[in-house]
């Protein structure tokens, strides 16, 4: 039986879909992209600060489970340019600080709303 995930320190979802969704011991977070949960509105004008936007929402739905990122097995980034890379992974390793997870980074024509990062994990609620 599937569970689903939403909490208020996350942004709502902008489309037919929830925060995240509990299955078999395992959480898929959906894509998360730098809205800020309080006043709704974007942060972009510094990929630093909204890719720690987009993290800090990931981090609220993994709370609301009852976990961290220690349980994140697998991360997917999005980006819509390779030069943001290396800020991306200054701010990445903030969070992800421990044991990292798998990953892919790729470069991607477009985001919703234009953002310049959104990112997705995929978590194991069991064994941590």
């Amino acid at each position: 039986m599937k569970k689903i995930i939403n909490t208020n320190n996350a942004p709502k979802p902008i489309g037919p879909y929830n925060q995240a969704v509990i299955f078999n011991g395992m959480m898929f977070v959906s894509g998360q992209i730098a809205i800020d949960p309080l006043s709704n509105e974007l942060v972009i004008s510094d990929i630093k600060k909204e890719t720690a936007c987009v993290l800090k929402n990931i981090q609220a739905i993994l709370e609301e489970a009852g976990c961290s990122f220690k349980n994140v097995l697998k991360s997917s980034v999005f980006v819509k340019s390779m030069d943001d890379f290396a800020a991306i992974n200054e701010v990445y390793s903030q969070f992800f600080t421990e044991e990292h997870p798998a990953r892919e980074l790729v470069q991607v024509a477009a985001l919703p709303k234009n953002v310049n990062v959104e990112i997705s994990v995929i978590v194991a609620l069991n064994g941590f």
